[in-house]
């Protein structure tokens, strides 16, 4: 096999998994997905947080699900409960991460637990987001809270 055959090849493979990539992300947003950015927080490293991703987010029951866009995976990412979610502070992105979240963003920083991830979504996306969380069933606790 010579090396044009080898590039060949390895050009095939790139356009597959762009392809798949491609593929996937236009099935989330037929499904109901949205465009959300998401950053995990590191708890135990007050300071130290990992890159922006982004990500289609989909609602599904009491549970807000997000997938990166740039995965071979075919599950979700990460799993937010409604039921446990906490909102503890509303930003606009700083002039760094500017370039990496949706245009005009907001930036949630939510707990779930003892995890601590922050959300960056546009007006429209933001709105349905706390209206979802808003929207918890009678006699269970969930929503638009923010810590004290």
């Amino acid at each position: 096999m010579g090396i044009s055959e080898i590039i060949g090849v390895a050009l095939l493979l790139a356009c597959l998994v762009i392809g798949w990539l491609a593929v996937r992300r236009l099935r989330l947003i037929r499904i109901g997905g949205v465009d959300v950015a998401l950053r995990r927080v590191r708890a135990s490293a007050p300071g130290s947080t990992r890159g922006w991703n982004l990500g289609v987010g989909r609602y599904r029951g009491d549970e807000f699900v997000w997938y990166r866009v740039i995965s071979l995976g075919a599950g979700a990412n990460v799993v937010l409960s409604r039921l446990d979610l906490e909102i503890v502070d509303r930003r606009r992105p700083g002039s760094t991460e500017e370039y990496v979240v949706p245009a005009d963003s907001t930036v949630l920083r939510c707990r779930d637990g003892e995890r601590i991830v922050e959300l960056a979504m546009t007006p429209g996306v933001l709105t349905g987001f706390l209206s979802w969380l808003e929207a918890a069933p009678p006699g269970r606790f969930g929503g638009y809270r923010k810590a004290s």
